[in-house]
């Protein structure tokens, strides 16, 4: 990794942080900022506490006197306001995702000690509900969760991908209205900016997970001196040129990694879902079992597509893997499909959310990077993902509907490096589906002398406060509430 020497004086400087003493952060950092107006957030189960108000933004920063749209945020304020430090910003995986009851949910599992120490602050990004929101109003069948990650054909053909790729860009240029032009990563951030104008902070902290630590990152290279103390959870492989289109191909490794994990588990005895009598034996079942829905796909009323079929069991060992709690729904399911039979549908979101949910997705994926338009380049790497990696089907290699995405990319894609001050705590599993440990560590070799990194022997998605260990809790718990980071990179078990 790229190694920078700096004098400790100067690093404690550029990081806010003087030999550990409180550095006042909340200042007025505009003061043609209007006020935010607060009231009682919507919905049921929330924290009493949590507020919410609305932050006006420009739907293009390169109008900035243009339309405007509104940013939703909530807010639980610190437990001891003599503790006070700053704002945390609770910055949400997807892309699609959004952190507006975060306060009252995960920010409640952070220790006394944080919760003390900071304004936890969700929102979300610009085009999801409750935010000016757009929907792409694509049909049922592309709402399928099969259809949103590109599973290609039984065979290996991507025509049907590249299909629905179209018609799902189509109806976002059709349907999408001005806004979806400019959803991006680099919106993202600059909309958080002036959140923490907003909020009259003159800089901000901030946990983001999953994408959430690709949107965390673009905000450390665009705004450097208004960051505090960054924690970067379940980390995105950074990629000037690619993009997304590796986290896609992520999915390989992070199977990979996996796969063995969740086989112990399904053979262990005394298990009343196993599946087998050794590890060695559940990979060959599943590979089998996977080709033969292939083949011959059990009806599924209820779900989408109303069929259990290869790629819907490749999908659901997938989502399974994120957390190990979920691998008996897996091994249930499993042992269903041997049979001929299925469980009860699975429950899906309101159509609207879904709508929602993958206008911002897709418009994200597409806006940041430019994608091949070529189905040959799929055709490709679908063929040597298939071969070298069985588990995944071709998938992380297919093309997304950026493929047929209606415009260009406006500006380049996010560009990390090492300039800044050396204020993030990087936490990482060491076996994660969605962003593995070898992403994680394009991003730790990216960032340089700016973080130091937390490696998890743990198995799941969402390091801290979820699926990693004490040791990562103690450790991103202790830089919160006090900003001090380990010396060098850490193995936690």
């Amino acid at each position: 990794m790229k190694q920078m020497t700096q004098s400790l004086a100067l690093i404690a400087a550029a990081s806010g942080v003087v030999f550990g003493a409180l550095t006042p952060l909340s200042a007025s950092a505009d003061s043609r900022t209007p006020a935010l107006k607060w009231t009682k957030c919507e919905g049921s189960g929330l924290d009493p506490r949590q507020q919410c108000a609305t932050v006006s933004v420009p739907m293009d920063y390169a109008d900035p006197d243009g339309p405007k749209i509104g940013i939703a945020v909530s807010r639980i304020r610190s437990e001891n306001p003599d503790a006070r430090r700053g704002a945390l910003l609770l910055i949400p995986g997807g892309p699609g995702g959004d952190s507006m009851n975060d306060p009252s949910g995960k920010g409640q599992k952070l220790p006394r000690k944080v919760r003390d120490a900071y304004d936890l602050i969700g929102f979300a990004p610009r085009g999801m509900a409750p935010s000016t929101a757009v929907d792409c109003g694509l049909e049922h069948r592309d709402l399928a969760r099969t259809t949103l990650l590109p599973w290609p054909s039984p065979d290996g053909s991507v025509d049907a991908t590249m299909a629905a790729g179209k018609r799902i860009s189509t109806a976002c240029a059709r349907n999408g209205g001005e806004l979806i032009r400019h959803i991006s990563t680099l919106n993202e951030a600059r909309d958080l900016d002036r959140v923490r104008a907003a909020l009259g902070e003159r800089k901000v902290s901030a946990w983001g997970v999953s994408y959430g630590t690709y949107v965390g990152a673009a905000y450390l290279q665009l705004f450097p001196q208004r960051t505090d103390r960054v924690v970067l959870d379940s980390n995105d492989r950074p990629d000037p040129v690619l993009g997304e289109r590796l986290w896609l191909a992520a999915f390989e490794r992070g199977a990979e990694d996996n796969f063995p994990e969740f086989a112990e588990w399904a053979s262990a005895p005394g298990n009343p879902d196993r599946l087998a009598d050794t590890a060695d034996e559940v990979r060959p079942l599943f590979l089998r079992l996977a080709a033969r829905l292939d083949r011959e796909p059990i009806p599924w009323p209820g779900a989408n597509p109303a069929e259990l079929n290869g790629n819907v069991l490749r999908q659901s060992m997938l989502d399974s893997f994120y957390d190990p709690d979920d691998y008996p729904a897996l091994a249930r399911l499993i042992l269903a499909a041997r049979k001929g039979t299925v469980p009860p549908a699975p429950a899906a979101p309101p159509e609207a959310v879904l709508q929602n949910v993958t206008a911002v997705a897709a418009a994200t994926l597409c806006n940041d990077v430019d994608w091949p338009g070529d189905p040959e380049v799929y055709r490709r790497g679908v063929a040597e993902s298939r071969a070298e990696y069985p588990l995944t089907g071709g998938m992380p290699r297919n093309a997304m509907p950026c493929a047929a995405w209606a415009w260009e990319p406006r500006e380049a894609p996010v560009h990390v490096g090492d300039r800044g001050p050396s204020n993030v705590l990087m936490v990482q599993n060491e076996r994660d589906v969605a962003t593995p440990l070898s992403g994680a560590l394009g991003l730790r070799e990216a960032l340089g002398r700016r973080a130091v990194m937390v490696v998890n022997d743990s198995t799941g998605h969402d390091a801290y406060l979820d699926n990693g260990t004490a040791c990562g809790d103690a450790t991103v718990s202790h830089f919160l509430a006090t900003g001090k980071r380990p010396a060098r990179d850490l193995y936690c078990v």
